[in-house]
């Protein structure tokens, strides 16, 4: 998953923010199309994201609520990375941190995606499914990208297969937000081609370099010079 320079990526989108385009306020009319042909296709491109933010900090005029809202969740799906308080930083203060008193939609869409970034980058994917259900506003929110939910399940089961070699299916299915013992067996074997043990309890994960125990030989290099060095320490201190 590349999120900074995917394959994706069109020629016109490249000269555009590695060139002089980058600064100029029609771009943002392409842009905003590529990032829509994102939310559709379910890739991620979150330098041409930032490239659009930019614009829109040099031109307030152009800003879209709904643009701003889609990269956020964009970039929330590259977790764990900074790519979502990298777009959260080029908002403007009063859009990225409401006051008490803050009313508009913008603020109140951008303070609750921050709490299920949050959520995610601390691995607490059972309350984030939890949060996503709370509220219509986050279905709202996230009804453009395609895909949002199987795509959040993807990357928490990457993060599962890098940690863990079997976990047990009711434990699976609070952190991917599945219904039922079924659906985490279904998702297990179909999409992550696992496999369940025989008991229908467990999730097994095949071994991969990050979960496969490895042994560990540390080896210290000690030479006669050390140890003469030590020594003659020990006579000075004694005289």
């Amino acid at each position: 998953m590349n999120g900074e320079d995917p394959q994706e990526r069109p020629e016109q989108i490249r000269n555009i923010i590695n060139g002089l385009e980058r600064y100029n306020p029609q771009a943002a009319e392409v842009l905003e199309a590529y990032l829509q042909q994102q939310c559709e296709q379910k890739f991620c491109d979150c330098n041409a994201n930032r490239a659009l933010l930019k614009l829109y900090q040099l031109n307030p005029d152009r800003i879209k609520d709904e643009v701003i809202t889609n990269i956020l969740v964009k970039a929330m799906t590259q977790f764990p990375s900074p790519q979502f308080d990298l777009a959260l930083h080029l908002l403007s203060p009063s859009q990225s941190n409401p006051g008490p008193n803050s009313t508009s939609d913008l603020t109140e869409a951008v303070a609750k995606l921050r709490v299920l970034n949050a959520q995610l980058e601390g691995a607490q994917y059972a309350r984030f499914w939890a949060t996503l259900d709370s509220d219509d506003i986050y279905a709202d929110l996230t009804t453009d990208i395609a895909g949002f939910e199987e795509t959040i399940r993807v990357r928490i089961a990457q993060l599962v297969s890098q940690a863990f070699r079997e976990v047990q299916v009711d434990v699976l299915e609070a952190w991917l937000g599945l219904d039922d013992a079924e659906a985490v067996k279904k998702f297990a074997t179909e999409t992550c081609r696992w496999k369940v043990s025989e008991d229908g309890a467990t999730v097994l994960i095949p071994a991969n370099p990050d979960n496969e125990a490895k042994k560990t030989e540390i080896r210290e290099e000690v030479s006669v010079d050390m140890f003469s060095r030590v020594i003659r320490r020990a006579w000075e201190g004694e005289a």
